[in-house]
């Protein structure tokens, strides 16, 4: 069954809304950015029952923005088809992963380490591209995962063991990218039927939670509560802001605007929350970032031609955060 993909809706303005968008993307990505702030407020809190919370709110924003843009029919498609329904729980499922890797990060005063998390995510998706999809990497972006390589071996040798909160990052974000290549929805759509399918299994969550004492309908103050009752809206302003900005910014432009992200997280972590940040660390993000340049490299090289404004590459999907 085809499902319509909404593009009706979205049509890409004239260019003159150009810098229109570019303000609307910045401002999606610096948002996202910026939840780190807003999740460190919660730190008192387990970071599994805060995603609950999150996926609750979200689901509740998510409906209303799906009823005021009449898109029920194309959920309610979407819901029935049973391949794009099974690609859509995957994807919720490695959704809940991300979010619930993140937050926890930020819970236990790990945030450089989700800086590095998205930082490799557009190296892990080259990679799947290559292991995947069968696609055949240039020598620059050959050398770019030997240098994503070399950078898990020396931040192995930093932490006292692999970056494994940085790696669930980047793999499920990766694979999240992959499947949502495979699901014929707009990304407001998309991540709709993601959150309907999770809001079963997170209220059950979040009800077996709040009866532990330290829960949050247990001991939240409601400054708190105000934090939490707005988690969805947090989660979907900036995909609007995204959606906005992908009709009428050329992808060149909007994938590298991605980087803001975790480059906000990296100096946050280090600048803000006084995370260490020893030489041989440094070395390690320095490597990954080594790795990005060649990967760009590749893509302005001589016979590469800009990327094409009606498909999203993979290093444009939007950030978990």
């Amino acid at each position: 069954m085809a499902v319509d993909d909404g593009t009706e809706d979205e049509r890409a303005p004239g260019a003159g809304s150009l810098s229109s968008g570019i303000r609307a993307g910045v401002l999606a990505y610096a948002l996202w950015g910026l939840l780190t702030i807003y999740w460190k407020q919660l730190t008192a809190f387990e970071a599994f029952e805060l995603i609950a919370w999150r996926i609750l709110g979200a689901t509740i924003v998510m409906t209303i923005i799906i009823t005021l843009r009449r898109r029920w029919s194309v959920i309610g498609a979407a819901m029935r088809n049973r391949r794009l329904l099974l690609r859509l729980a995957a994807a919720a499922v490695l959704l809940t992963l991300n979010w619930a890797s993140y937050v926890w990060a930020i819970v236990h005063g790990r945030i450089i380490e989700t800086a590095l998390g998205y930082f490799m995510a557009p190296l892990g998706t080259m990679l799947l591209g290559v292991l995947v999809l069968h696609e055949h990497p240039g020598r620059w972006q050959k050398l770019a995962l030997g240098c994503a390589a070399l950078a898990v071996a020396v931040l192995t040798i930093s932490y006292g063991r692999p970056p494994i909160i940085a790696l669930i990052i980047a793999a499920s974000w990766s694979v999240y990218g992959l499947l949502k290549r495979q699901i014929p929805l707009t990304a407001v759509e998309s991540l709709a039927g993601e959150t309907f399918l999770l809001a079963g299994p997170a209220l059950l969550y979040a009800a077996v939670a709040a009866t532990a004492a330290d829960s949050l309908p247990a001991s939240a103050t409601a400054g708190e509560w105000v934090l939490v009752s707005l988690s969805g809206v947090v989660t979907a302003v900036p995909l609007l802001l995204f959606a906005v900005a992908a009709q009428r910014v050329p992808f060149t432009v909007l994938g590298p605007l991605q980087y803001l992200v975790p480059t906000i997280n990296f100096a946050l972590g280090w600048l803000v929350y006084g995370e260490a940040l020893p030489a041989d660390r440094l070395v390690g993000f320095a490597i990954v970032w080594l790795a990005l340049l060649l990967v760009a490299l590749e893509h302005v090289g001589p016979g590469n031609g800009k990327a094409d404004r009606g498909a999203v590459p993979e290093y444009t999907t939007t950030p978990a955060g």
